[in-house]
């Protein structure tokens, strides 16, 4: 939906919250909480959906006529698709993810495969006049190839050119259809880029170097040119839970991402966990204990903690950074858990709802980004008392963000 009659903004949320790995699970959850969402939030203007398509998922929908029976079920709801997620390959839901869900990653030619599928689906929904983006990992997880230079190395070269080799059909797609699609990486704890300086630091010596050379000479065209495509095609997710838990300011992160080219292709609206650290052990003991039900088993929860000197450290998981907190040299944690965007404060802990603010702000000065995507995926595993019906909490939080955007 847009933000307003006549907006550029494209407002929708993530499809991930929903249980589902088939084609046929994935559309049961869009036919259940879809139309409903709609004659709640937009009654008379077309409704937006973030769509999440497993591996399993994409395959099914490019078989028969699902695919055009799709695109009719949504013209009859009014209803159209902008952005896919195309981050978790297999299982999200209900079984344990953790760091698999970076496999396989960009270095292998099932994630390009994957990609590919999703590129194809999206170009066939994608209304004539909008972009489309595929939002996906950040190349890898870092922890499996930090320890190896060689191996780092490899990897991210790997990379490029499974990358180049879906910007090149990208590429042939927008020649036959006049639709841009574009990959859209997404920076987080742990993940092989991870913050602002690790993308330009990829962008200007890996992407750009390496997969120039490759559509240069696939397409025929100078290097000048395939850098210049390559920028079109691969853009930013700029996950705002993310870029809070490595404590990166959405002003600064825009403008060097402005600086360097790069081009953000969605906004995902998330909120973390933040917590500051007092002295008293005692009062860090409760804050243990309020933190440990969010220690859920399902996905990686990722803590970086702040010091006094402005250092950061890093945890690769809540429930192996909760031992260190009462000992530990910070004055404030931020924990990669997805909690709801419509609370501030959760008792001793609050979230960072405020970052959100600013970059809703700083859109409506700065043409960033029109598509924006509402990713709170972790209700089912949230503490009993912060789950309610969740249609409800989708519709509230879609609430929460129209208010703040008005309110800017």
């Amino acid at each position: 939906m847009k933000i307003t009659k006549g907006s550029k903004f494209h407002l929708t949320y993530c499809s991930n919250i929903h249980p589902g790995e088939s084609w046929l699970e994935v559309f049961a959850n869009l036919e259940n909480y879809i139309p409903e969402l709609k004659s709640r939030l937009s009654p008379t203007e077309a409704f937006g959906i973030g769509l999440r398509l497993s591996d399993v998922a994409a395959k099914q929908l490019l078989e028969s006529n699902n695919l055009a029976q799709f695109q009719a079920w949504l013209t009859q709801q009014d209803l159209y698709v902008f952005t896919l997620n195309g981050f978790p390959y297999g299982g999200f839901h209900r079984q344990v993810v953790k760091d698999q869900v970076y496999a396989p990653d960009w270095s292998t030619h099932e994630r390009a495969n994957y990609t590919l599928n999703l590129a194809h689906i999206l170009a066939s929904l994608l209304p004539q006049g909008l972009d489309g983006g595929i939002s996906t990992l950040p190349l890898s997880y870092k922890p499996w190839w930090v320890k190896d230079q060689a191996t780092f190395e490899t990897v991210l070269k790997k990379s490029c050119l499974n990358i180049a080799s879906v910007v090149a059909e990208m590429i042939r797609i927008s020649e036959e259809t006049g639709k841009l699609l574009h990959i859209d990486l997404e920076p987080e704890p742990d993940g092989l880029i991870e913050n602002t300086s690790e993308v330009i630091d990829f962008y200007q010596n890996w992407l750009l170097p390496i997969s120039g050379s490759y559509l240069s000479e696939k397409l025929n065209i100078d290097q000048t040119l395939a850098e210049t495509k390559l920028l079109e095609h691969v853009r930013v997710c700029y996950d705002t839970c993310h870029f809070s838990v490595e404590y990166e300011e959405p002003q600064s992160v825009f403008a060097r991402f402005q600086s360097a080219g790069i081009k953000i292709g969605k906004i995902q609206i998330s909120a973390a966990i933040q917590v500051k650290i007092p002295a008293d052990v005692e009062k860090r003991s409760l804050i243990v204990e309020r933190l440990r039900p969010f220690a859920e088993s399902t996905y990686l929860h990722q803590v970086i903690e702040r010091r006094s000197d402005g250092t950061l450290h890093h945890y690769p998981d809540l429930i192996t950074a909760l031992p260190h907190l009462e000992q530990s040299l910070a004055e404030e944690w931020r924990t990669h858990f997805h909690v709801p965007i419509f609370i501030h404060d959760y008792q001793i802990l609050q979230s960072t709802q405020d970052d959100i603010s600013t970059v809703l702000h700083l859109l409506q000065t700065n043409n960033a980004c029109s598509h924006l995507e509402i990713e709170t995926y972790t209700w089912d595993v949230l503490p009993s008392e912060m789950k309610i019906d969740l249609a409800t909490s989708i519709q509230r939080e879609y609430e929460w963000v129209l208010k703040e955007f008005a309110a800017n």
